[in-house]
């Protein structure tokens, strides 16, 4: 194979992720009143922050972060662009997700400090393997209401959709070869795109109001080089949400490490990555974007193609920039109808799940073993059924973190009986 189809082939295996994460990166940005170019923009630089400082090891996408999203719409509130009270606002959660990142970095430090053991004792396959099927479940609501809803009502319409996209998802995955058979993604949008237009599915309006050139908007420019402000309030209704992230960070990057089969968190080692998520948030609060931090749908279409190269994803990073810089690129991905990105996150948080229960299998835990029963009963209904618990003011811990916390916390305390690994 000559280095140029090489070339090719890597840009467009990018592209798929790009479409993966767009969705959910510019979402984040629409509910807060934060700028979408900027979050886009921050996205890109972020993921390659968090290269640079990994070695360049681990194939993860840095987007935008929803649990963050309860703090910055707590300080921002319904201010949006051209209130009079809107840059001070965004000047204070800059201010607050600096901050935010700087938490990230002293636990890298500290991480580095007490040895990666440590940690692994924390998070035994017990714990890992519900946790990961935790968060593809987690995000499968969201999915089924993109996929089979059009405007918030039930549609057979968006149905037939999305089964068409399904339906090119598995055939290309199960019987295309080559280089067709790492592109089940990207054809299943087109094919899904082109089947929503006579459905009256697409909206294009998204490219027509879009600058051509994004930074061209005095407004964004404004946002760009507004200096943070660094508030007390501000800082303690976001910044302790990092506490909670870095949990749901480890068990993402486990996650990637059982998709790929590389422990990435004894190479590059999980401080390496927990210090470039950390930069990442930084770098995105300095410039005005949310908080950033590793994609789950990226890890999907990682398991669909079973190409795990990280100058992918560097590629991906390099197109959400330019997405970020040229807004009728970003409008024409906005159009995707929801039917289509639903069908494939249906697929993309099912493999999600389904390597938790590869990580379970391999680790031949006895589920006869009342403990190993417990720590995954309780993980399972805390991590699926709840959605978030108020710990202090507008701080907030998502179910994932809570289930992580108990299941580490039964796992450290409960004895491990001869009975709990199959022979």
């Amino acid at each position: 194979m000559d280095n140029k189809k090489s070339y090719n082939q890597k840009i467009i295996l990018g592209i798929q992720h790009v479409l993966a994460m767009f969705g959910a990166t510019v979402l984040v940005p629409a509910l807060t009143g934060l700028n979408t170019s900027i979050t886009l923009f921050c996205a890109g630089c972020g993921t390659l922050i968090f290269h640079l400082v990994s070695k360049k090891k681990v194939p993860v996408f840095l987007g935008s972060s929803f649990a963050f999203m309860g703090g910055i719409i707590s300080v921002i509130g319904s201010s949006r662009m051209g209130d009079p009270d809107f840059l001070e606002k965004l000047a204070t959660v800059k201010g607050a997700l600096i901050v935010a990142g700087l938490i990230y970095v002293l636990f890298a430090a500290l991480i580095k400090l007490v040895g990666y053991d440590k940690v692994n004792k924390l998070l035994p396959p017990i714990v890992t393997g519900p946790i990961i099927i935790v968060i593809g479940l987690r995000l499968s609501s969201s999915a089924i209401s993109s996929a089979f809803y059009y405007n918030n009502e039930f549609s057979l319409k968006a149905v037939f959709v999305t089964v068409i996209v399904l339906t090119t998802v598995i055939c290309i995955s199960v019987f295309a070869k080559g280089i067709y058979n790492l592109m089940p993604i990207l054809f299943a949008i087109i094919i899904g795109y082109i089947v929503s237009i006579p459905m009256g599915f697409v909206n294009l309006d998204p490219v027509r109001n879009a600058e051509f050139f994004s930074f061209m908007d005095s407004n964004i420019t404004t946002q760009l080089f507004l200096m943070p402000v660094f508030k007390v309030d501000a800082i303690l209704a976001i910044a302790p949400i990092a506490l909670v992230t870095l949990i749901e960070h480890v068990g993402d990057i486990t996650t990637n490490s059982a998709v790929v089969g590389k422990n990435f968190m004894i190479d590059p080692g999980v401080h390496r990555t927990i210090l470039g998520d950390g930069l990442a948030t930084a770098f995105a609060g300095l410039l005005g974007g949310p908080a950033n931090t590793t994609y789950g749908e990226n890890t999907g279409v990682l398991a669909v193609t079973k190409n795990y190269d990280p100058s992918i994803i560097r590629i991906a990073a390099v197109f959400a920039i330019i997405l970020g810089i040229f807004g009728k690129i970003g409008g024409l991905i906005t159009s995707i109808p929801g039917p289509v990105s639903g069908g494939i996150s249906i697929v993309l948080y099912g493999m999600i799940s389904s390597v938790g229960v590869r990580i379970l299998i391999n680790a031949r835990l006895n589920f006869g073993n009342s403990r190993n029963l417990m720590i995954a009963a309780l993980i399972l209904v805390l991590g699926i059924g709840c959605d978030s618990v108020p710990v202090v003011g507008t701080v907030t811990i998502s179910g994932l973190a809570l289930a992580a916390i108990v299941g580490m916390f039964l796992a450290a305390i409960l004895p491990e009986g001869k009975d709990s690994i199959l022979e």
